[in-house]
């Protein structure tokens, strides 16, 4: 395991990872910096503990109001045939 230090409005915050996924992490951890600082830029400062839950609730919303991607028949097809070929080299 290792660990990160993921700086998101001038604080750095250590956090442990799976060996590897250090670069995914680093990219996450940029990712939440820049939303931060836009809601810093829009309200203001702010503690850091309402900071952290506003972001969460920002955040969240964001995620529950992402378009779900649709599913084709074609798309079922696609991963029907993918199973048969695995059945089929498996057994």
């Amino acid at each position: 395991m290792s660990v990160v230090s993921i700086p998101i409005v001038n604080k750095n915050y250590p956090m442990g990872c799976e060996d590897g996924q250090e670069s995914r992490l680093i990219d996450l951890g940029r990712m939440v910096d820049a939303r931060a600082r836009e809601i810093l830029d829009k309200i203001g400062p702010l503690p850091e503990n309402s900071l952290l839950a506003t972001l969460c609730i920002v955040l969240a919303d964001e995620l529950q109001n992402r378009p779900t991607p649709s599913v084709t028949d074609a798309d079922l097809r696609e991963i029907l045939a993918r199973i048969r070929e695995i059945k089929h080299k498996i057994g």
